[in-house]
This record gives structure tokens, sequence and C-alpha cells, in this order.
């Protein structure tokens, strides 16, 4: 999983901008681009088009716009399941409690009043990419850690519940793959690998894996097994296999893990 923190630091981030204000657009997108991959649009309805048509890790949006306001297309966002996991940072004019109320409601995650420093903007976006970033690995990585860990919203929160419990369901398909996956979920292939890929920065193999490591891990914690055992309850042809996989993800193997644990209750 290294490998995959090591990308992503390298990778710049995609960030769609939008405002109807031709100036502040382009000081923006022209400040922003040294930082990260920049998309712009001049209302909500054109952010939104934006957004389902390219890899956006966070949006920066007016409130006052025509057509879909900040605050409207920020719902909107939130409310839709292959893009809820974006986090939105509103740029308003209005000071007003009634204004930061509505943009809570509407589920922005950070909520900025004009005029506004770049180094405050910039300070709020490495902080929601920083965190959400911190949280990917740590599911990634630690044995016990729960997929609604990187949820930001009820609507990833449903989705992933659904997702693991899915995979759970059918730990005995040992062949369980994205194309199958995609239709026990009643989703298209591309929309669920995107879907998955844009909330935890994995593949659906990936999370396949993680769900059957992390069951195991789980039964080690709740009794003595054998890792030919837990090797078949998470559905692995091969207990060779499941310790490859195990120290793949968790840098350590099944053995010492169920040391640990051992050590743990004693």
């Amino acid at each position: 999983m290294e490998e995959i923190g090591q990308m992503l630091k390298h990778a710049k981030p995609g960030i769609l901008i939008v405002d109807d204000n031709d100036d502040i657009l382009d000081y923006l997108s022209h400040d922003m681009e040294k930082s990260y991959k920049v998309f712009t649009a001049k209302d909500g309805e054109k952010a939104f088009s934006v957004l389902q048509n390219e890899f956006i890790q966070l949006v920066v949006s007016d409130v006052m716009m025509p057509r879909l306001d900040g605050f409207e297309l920020c719902e909107k966002i939130k409310l839709t399941l292959e893009l809820s996991h974006i986090p939105v940072i509103l740029l308003t004019a209005k000071n007003t409690l009634q204004a930061r109320i509505e943009g809570l409601k509407a589920g922005a995650d950070a909520y900025i009043e004009k005029p506004f420093s770049l180094d405050h903007l910039y300070a709020q976006v490495e902080n929601l990419l920083a965190n959400r970033l911190k949280l990917k690995q740590c599911y990634a990585q630690s044995p016990l850690v729960h997929i609604n860990s990187i949820a930001h919203t009820q609507t990833d929160a449903a989705f992933l519940e659904r997702l693991v419990n899915t995979i759970l369901a059918h730990l005995d398909e040992t062949q369980l793959d994205v194309e199958r996956l995609s239709v026990l979920m009643n989703m298209s292939k591309p929309t669920l690998y995107r879907k998955i890929k844009s909330i935890s920065d994995l593949s659906p193999h990936d999370i396949i894996n993680l769900t059957r490591l992390k069951k195991a891990a789980d039964l080690i914690s709740s009794g003595n097994h054998r890792v030919n055992e837990l090797a078949e309850e998470a559905g692995y042809n091969s207990a060779g296999q499941f310790r490859r996989n195990f120290y793949k993800y968790f840098k350590m193997s099944p053995s010492e893990y169920i040391e640990k644990a051992y050590a743990r209750t004693y």
C-alpha cells in the first residue's frame, strides 16, 4: 500500500473552481494550477457536468451564481452517489449567520467569506485533502479499521456499508471480481469502479481483498484460528495466497498478527 501513498503525493489533485466572475475565475485558476489540476465552470449546472466527466477531488465554489447557485450545487453533489465524497468549499460575500447555516445544511465542508486570502484558501484545500488521504491510508493499512472511517457523508456511508455487506455475503465466491460485484450492486462496472476509486483511492479488487483480510483479522481477534482456517473463512483458495495478501496490505504475516492479538489479551 506504500505505492498508493507515493503515487498520490506526486499526482496533482483535480480541483474544480466555480464562479461567474471572470476575473476571480482567472485569478484563482491561474494561481492554483501551480499545485493542482484545475478545471473551471461559470455556474452550477456547468460545474455539475464537469464533475460527471472529470476526476475531481475538491470543489471551490462561489455562492451567488445564475442557474444553479453554490448552495444548490453543494447539496446536489452531496446527494449524488457518484459525487457525494467530494469536499466542497463555499466562497461567499454573505457573512450572516443564516448564510453559514444554509451552507452547513447544504453539506459544505468549509465556508470562506469574501474577501479572502489565498493563504487561507490553500490551507483549507490542503487540510481537507490531507485529512482524507490519512483516513484512506489508515483504512488500507490497518487490519481492524472499518471502511466507514473513510465516509464523509451519509450517502457514502450507506454505499460503503452496502458494498462491504455484499462482499461478505459472497466470501465463498473465491473468484469474486469487479464484474460480479457490479452485478450484485446493481451498478455498471465503470460507475462502481469510479465510485470506489474516488472514495478510497483503491480499486474494487483491493476493496474485495481488504474486506476478506479484515474479516480474517476480526476472526483472529475473536478467538483461536489456524492460518489455513482463516484463509478458508476469508474465501481464499490457498493459505499461501492469503499469507501473501495479508503481508502486502498490512506489512505483517497472519502469524505475526495472531501473536500480537494473543499478546493483547494477556
